[in-house]
């Protein structure tokens, strides 16, 4: 009897151990070396918009990472791992709960590739959920769009008909009632919906994260579009916890983005940042972090990948999160839609290996739809989604553009190209681009002179008057960098121009090789010293 009670109090504390490991994240991606005997049919295994988007970027149907995971491996995995979380074709792995002891005689499985250990920290993109305003800022709402030039799409019934749009986020509430979505709804536009989290598909629930960035890509409010995608297809998807408890895994962005391949996605949009916790910002070099490898992916599959940069800005980190950094991604900065500059908290580039990030921008204030009705938001969580909705009108306008081709017509788009910054990138992206098919008007706004190794800027046309006289006055901002040799930037600014010859640079304290980059009202100069 006595043994029999030893043998259970025994029991009882590795059981106890197990479960504290458990509890304390002893999570692990367990990557095996091939799919050998496994059969794929992708005819039965994608949807016809996957299929059209992989004949349109010449990407193969048969592509091994397609296929399924050998299912006797993942049966002999688990008889020493405590629970299966997630499966991913793409990286021919499973993520698995495992106790300390059990990984040493996992990694030595002969069909086990490696295995990584997952404790990361995901980070929604909204500066601070707590504050926002409940007035009804309809100002805001049409500057929003205006900015990048809406109506110019508008005006041509380009409103993403036809492209389908993933959203990734930590819940969305009320899009099934709100009148926001609507039509939407009417349209029967939400195509397919699924709580990672859960593993369920009822979405409508949890943070009201994700109701708002959705309405920043297709909602409306009286008549008025607060996104631009409005006739968008949608598949809604809850990756993360919520707002106000922003600890999620990877594994849940790398899963929603093989669900949305399987489903037609043509544009993910993710406002969603990895960051401290797991990686240090030297890991933001676009190949560190399993998300950032996943994003890449993505986006080797034909999808356009819109994230949001981060929030950092203000923070000791300071630069973008994953999967920002990832090369293939379209990383969103924010814009005050006030001073019409950098906004004070989003992230910064460049990536740890000197890459330009943010890519473009939007507002980071943004008019939005929340869970009960409209108000307005901060952070790079919406400026992504207003990119994401303008980039889907984009694509309408010329489906035989690949992803790529997008991605880089709209940095081309952008108000200050080919002029960049680590805190702009490109600037906003303008839809004249699009419907007048890049040709823009390139009027001399400015010129340069060198006098005794300085470099004057000035103004041409300039009439001070118009500033004193006229209340309404817009302030107008010149954009400036000094570049290296290298293509990196030693130092970049913003002033405001008040007067006819608003900046002079000596050039003596200037290195010789470096080059002078000026942006003024979208006409572009560069002066090489």
């Amino acid at each position: 009897m006595k043994y029999i009670i030893k043998k259970f109090l025994f029991t009882c504390i590795v059981l106890l151990i197990c479960n504290y490991a458990l509890k304390s994240q002893n999570k692990y991606w367990v990557f095996f070396t091939d799919k050998q005997g496994v059969t794929f049919d992708p005819y039965t295994y994608f949807d016809q918009k996957a299929i059209e988007r992989r004949l349109q970027h010449n990407i193969t149907l048969y592509d091994s990472s397609d296929f399924p995971l050998n299912e006797d491996y993942v049966k002999k995995l688990m008889s020493y791992a405590d629970s299966l979380s997630q499966e991913s074709r793409w990286f021919n792995a499973v993520a698995v709960y495992v106790c300390p002891e059990q990984i040493e005689n996992i990694s030595r499985l002969p069909f086990v590739h490696s295995v990584e250990p997952i404790t990361s920290n995901c980070m929604i993109a909204s500066a601070d959920e707590a504050k926002r305003n409940l007035k009804i800022d309809e100002d805001l709402l049409k500057k929003q769009l205006d900015r990048m030039q809406g109506a110019q799409f508008t005006n041509n019934q380009l409103n993403g008909k036809g492209i389908r749009i993933a959203v990734f986020d930590a819940g969305f509430p009320s899009v099934n009632t709100h009148e926001a979505f609507e039509h939407i709804r009417a349209g029967n536009r939400i195509i397919k919906t699924w709580d990672f989290v859960k593993k369920r598909e009822y979405v409508y629930d949890y943070s009201s994260h994700g109701t708002m960035t959705l309405s920043c890509i297709a909602g409306i409010y009286k008549d008025i579009p607060i996104g631009l995608a409005t006739e968008a297809e949608f598949l809604l998807a809850r990756t993360e916890m919520s707002a106000r408890e922003p600890f999620s895994e990877e594994q849940n962005w790398l899963a929603a983005a093989e669900w949305a391949d399987k489903n037609g996605a043509h544009i993910i949009s993710s406002s969603l940042g990895y960051v401290k916790e797991r990686y240090f910002p030297k890991d933001m070099n676009g190949k560190k972090s399993l998300v950032t490898r996943a994003a890449n992916m993505a986006a080797s599959k034909g999808m356009l990948v819109v994230n949001s940069a981060g929030n950092e800005g203000t923070s000791v980190w300071k630069i973008i999160g994953a999967p920002a950094d990832a090369d293939s991604v379209l990383s969103i900065g924010g814009y005050d839609p006030y001073s019409d500059y950098h906004i004070s908290f989003p992230s910064y580039g460049p990536t740890a290996d000197k890459r330009l990030k943010p890519n473009v921008c939007a507002f980071g204030t943004a008019f939005v739809a929340d869970k009960a009705s409209f108000t307005t938001a901060d952070g790079t969580s919406f400026s992504c989604p207003l990119v994401a909705g303008f980039a889907a009108c984009a694509w309408q306008s010329n489906r035989s553009l690949s992803n790529m081709q997008l991605f880089k017509e709209l940095e081309k788009s952008a108000d200050l190209y080919p002029y960049f910054d680590y805190a702009h990138g490109y600037g906003i992206p303008q839809a004249d681009y699009f419907i007048n098919k890049g040709t823009q008007l390139n009027e001399e706004k400015f010129s340069t002179e060198v006098n005794d190794n300085v470099l004057e800027v000035k103004i041409n046309n300039f009439i001070e008057t118009d500033i004193l006289s006229d209340e309404n006055y817009k302030e107008k901002l010149l954009f400036y960098n000094i570049q290296k040799p290298d293509g990196t930037l030693h130092k970049y600014y913003v002033i405001s121009v008040y007067s006819e010859k608003p900046l002079t640079i000596d050039l003596s304290n200037i290195e010789k090789g470096n080059r002078i980059n000026i942006s003024y009202e979208g006409y572009f100069k560069t002066y090489q010293n």
